[in-house]
């Protein structure tokens, strides 16, 4: 069994829309907020990693599935890992559940494509991020 990184966010004034439920496109933040921490977890903080790896991780996808919604200061976890890694990109999965309960709010994905940062072509992700994140790598 992979692990999976977890954080804990509150649904916020501003993450609202006018019928009181959280706006769909939030979501995003709440998913950036686990990715750059699962990283950061792992040694590779985002302001260090692209500076040594001479590297940018774009999102080249972005998907989501929403099952509940969530309302004004609900507590959430949303949990993180790597469910494959390609030659030039990697996709990392998450799930949003309200904190105590089981059943899945929202569920999604990002692709993040790995590109130099000098030209922005497509190049390999580096070993020692596939070596850092393994342990959160789905079987």
């Amino acid at each position: 069994m992979h692990k999976r990184f977890t954080i804990e966010e509150h649904v916020r004034w501003s993450d609202t829309d006018r019928a009181g439920i959280i706006y769909y496109g939030q979501f995003l933040r709440f998913f950036e907020i686990a990715e750059t921490e699962l990283f950061r977890s792992v040694g590779l903080s985002y302001s260090d990693a692209f500076d040594r790896l001479d590297i940018w991780l774009p999102r080249v996808q972005i998907h989501f599935d929403f099952h509940k919604p969530l309302v004004l200061d609900d507590l959430i976890e949303v949990g993180a890992y790597v469910s494959r890694f390609g030659t030039r990109s990697l996709t990392l999965r998450f799930e949003v559940v309200k904190k105590g309960e089981t059943d899945m709010v929202a569920e999604g994905h990002i692709v993040l494509a790995c590109v130099s940062r000098s030209t922005f072509k497509s190049t390999a992700v580096p070993d020692e991020i596939r070596e850092r994140l393994r342990p959160y790598l789905a079987e």
